[in-house]
């Protein structure tokens, strides 16, 4: 038997049937085409039966359609650059072209008579068409949405993904996922498809645990201190030390109830368990420990749970009632979720070959810079959704959270990211135009608040955010869908754009790399990038220091957010000390190399406007390409290398953490004199090394930058 390529017989088959399906013929209709057997060919499309290569063409000649005899020349490439694509990807023809170009190009890498920098120019090309193509391939997108507590995002998720409760007396249809005003969900919340209904837990490790049942001890303990500590702040917020879900989920494993009774006078008598307990100890630690020993961790080592027909409830009632018994607590088998997957047979949101996860993220609750949020917007497989309010939008936590990626120098986030407004019956219609004159339509609200929205963006920079506006209680889920889709479907072309672009450039270069007339054209352009390159070759750092995303956050919590990260080490989410310290190293390459960056992009856009460089088109695009990606390479490694040189230092500064640890309960200040011992350990001189190790790094990494691009030229002269 002839091999039919690298495709194996199981994809091969489910393939076959899409074709078939497409052109409208059954199966048995194909089998008396073929003259096979219907069995026969049910065991070709299960993968049960492997095909030769003349067997397979019987087949597609027998569908005929131009999918059918397209297949035929699928299967026979072959891909040695590029890793072969499934046979039902849309873009197969695009990547095959770039594979096809990178072919080329390898080949002429091989040529003894290339010079070194035409054989550096056809490996950065080689490099481009792989990790372009890359980004094509993985076809599992995810959205991630993102707003502050109470927003509406869960309601808004849950409508889009047909998870509610069909209604009942004529109310309105029920969320499965737990809502309320806000201080709900517990933790991140990934939405898949699967042929079932169930979840699956990733626990929170031992210490997370500990740590959070010593905040609830400490809570109830000095709950009174900690409100004079609020009142002294001149703030009626509530502490930050605990949030409402991790005491809800630690009363709830503990069994530390609050009652509330009627009197004999008729008013409410509230009591509280856990205050009671509280009673017999004198220490956190010693009613940490009998919170713990009640919570039974031991047995609550069960990581998912699957419906089960037996029990007698419809699907979605009996997933509503788990994942609330799991997100509270409540359930004596599961302990902390740091992370809870929900799997459902969900309504697709595109194309059925494209993964996308929903995330309903934590809501924000003051503050923006959390690593679970900001790592997303770096995330090019990711579509952030900044949810907001109607009368607020854009919110300020959506418009912080783009101007910190914008600090940091994050690119594409118009694109990775949208706007959605979730709007509340009637509240569209109230919206008046610059006269004071109500609309006359909700599509008209709509459009009206998008303009103010779109107005009030500008100041973020030059981008182009897509607005979208749903009220989950009134509008099909359909106007949702489309919305989304669109933005994803931004996201795939661009990906498309950028490798159609690269293949352009490098069939251009293989055109003209022996021709006279162009290598004039590329040495009187080699000349001028050369001249940038030496004038911009020295970094100034600017005068930020890496610890100033971290000062100014302790500065603006809440004393007891301080107080729950120094007993985490400086690990938690509302206040994470090595995110910001990744985050401000990332600012300081960012601010201190954007403005060259974008120098070079317009040079190279000045000359692509010249007729005179025409032909050095491809080159021009090609060294703006190297710069761009790796000065964002630069950034990201920046960010790592900010938390890894840190992460020993504070680890092993025992008596850093001691030091803060003895200062709380100690009166009011308590913030602020944290902060100042912490400015204080920055400035001591291991710490400056770390700080100026890091811009060692972006002078070399710069210099390396640049001596990319100068090599793509250096015998252009």
């Amino acid at each position: 038997m002839d091999s039919i390529g690298s495709a194996g017989t199981a994809e091969l088959g489910r393939y076959l049937i899409q074709v078939r399906e497409r052109a409208g013929i059954k199966q048995a209709e194909l089998a008396r085409k073929t003259s096979w057997s219907a069995a026969v060919l049910s065991r070709i499309e299960t993968g049960d039966r492997a095909l030769a290569k003349d067997e397979l063409q019987t087949i597609l000649e027998a569908i005929g359609t131009q999918e059918a005899l397209h297949l035929l020349e699928i299967i026979d490439r072959d891909w040695s650059i590029i890793p072969r694509p499934p046979l039902d990807d849309p873009d197969q023809d695009l990547l095959w072209s770039a594979e096809e170009v990178a072919k080329q190009l390898a080949e002429l890498c091989e040529r003894p008579d290339i010079s070194h920098a035409f054989e550096r120019r056809l490996s950065e090309y080689i490099a481009e068409i792989r990790n372009v193509a890359g980004l094509l391939l993985k076809r599992e997108h995810q959205l991630a949405f993102i707003g502050s507590i109470g927003v509406g995002k869960s309601s808004a998720i849950c409508r889009l993904t047909g998870l509610e409760i069909p209604p009942q007396d004529g109310g309105p249809p029920v969320p499965v996922l737990e809502i309320g005003a806000g201080g709900v969900t517990f933790c991140e919340v990934y939405l898949r498809i699967g042929p079932s209904y169930g979840l699956l837990i990733e626990p929170s490790t031992e210490g997370e645990i500990r740590a959070n049942v010593t905040d609830f001890a400490e809570h109830i303990l000095r709950g009174d201190l900690l409100a004079e500590s609020a009142y002294a702040q001149g703030t009626d917020e509530e502490p930050q030390g605990i949030s409402k879900e991790i005491e809800r989920a630690v009363r709830n494993m503990a069994g530390l109830k609050i009652r509330r009774e009627k009197a004999s006078d008729g008013k409410v008598v509230r009591s509280d368990e856990a205050k009671e307990l509280a009673k017999q100890f004198r220490s956190v630690k010693e009613m940490a420990v009998e919170v713990l020993a009640r919570m039974e961790l031991h047995r609550r080592d069960r990581r998912d749970i699957w419906y089960d027909t037996s029990c007698g409830k419809a699907p979605l009632v009996w997933l509503k009632e788990i994942f609330e018994l799991v997100n509270n607590g409540r359930h004596p088998e599961f302990t902390f979720p740091k992370r809870i997957e929900l799997i459902a047979p969900l309504q697709p949101l595109g194309a059925p070959w494209l993964s996308v996860p929903i995330i309903d993220t934590k809501g924000i609750d003051r503050t923006v810079a959390r690593p679970d949020l900001e790592h997303y917007l770096d995330d090019p497989h990711t579509l952030v959704v900044l949810c907001s309010a109607f009368n607020n939008a854009p919110a300020a936590e959506s418009r912080l959270l783009i101007e910190r990626a914008k600090e940091a120098g994050i690119p594409h986030l118009d694109l990775n990211a949208c706007f959605l407004i979730l709007p509340r019956p009637n509240e569209a219609l109230a919206v008046k135009d610059e006269s004071g004159i109500r609309v006359g339509s909700t599509e008209e609200g709509y459009d009206l608040k998008g303009e103010q929205v779109l107005m009030a963006l500008e100041s973020l920079g030059p981008y182009r955010f897509s607005v979208g506006f749903y009220n989950a209680f009134q509008d099909e889920p359909d106007q949702l869908r489309e919305f989304l889709v669109g933005q994803l479907g931004r996201v795939r072309q661009s990906f498309r754009d950028r490798l159609q672009l690269i293949i352009t450039n490098a069939e251009s270069l293989l055109l003209n790399h022996e021709r006279e007339e162009v290598q004039a054209v590329l040495r009187s352009a080699a000349g001028m990038f050369k001249s940038w390159i030496t004038q911009n070759n020295s970094v100034l750092t600017k005068d930020v220091h890496v610890q100033d995303s971290l000062m100014g956050q302790m500065t603006n919590v809440h004393p007891a957010t301080v107080h729950a990260a120094v007993r985490r080490e400086g690990e938690w989410l509302n206040l994470s000390y090595l995110h910001h310290l990744g985050y401000g190293a990332r600012r300081i390459a960012a601010l201190s190399l954007d403005e060259m960056v974008n120098g070079f992009s317009k040079l190279c856009k000045t000359l692509m406007g010249n007729p005179d460089f025409e032909k050095a088109g491809d080159l021009i695009q090609q060294a703006e390409r190297v710069l761009r990606n790796s000065y964002e390479e630069l950034l990201r490694k920046l960010q790592l290398m900010g938390q890894t040189s840190f992460r020993d230092e504070l680890k092993s500064d025992r008596i850093y953490w001691d030091d803060c640890e003895k200062e709380w309960g100690q009166g009011p200040g308590y913030r602020n004199r944290i902060v100042d011992r912490s400015a204080t350990w920055f400035r001591e001189e291991k710490r400056t090394e770390i700080e100026e190790e890091l811009r060692l790094f972006i002078r070399r990494e710069w210099s390396q930058a640049l001596e990319r691009v100068a090599a793509l030229f250096e015998n252009e002269q």
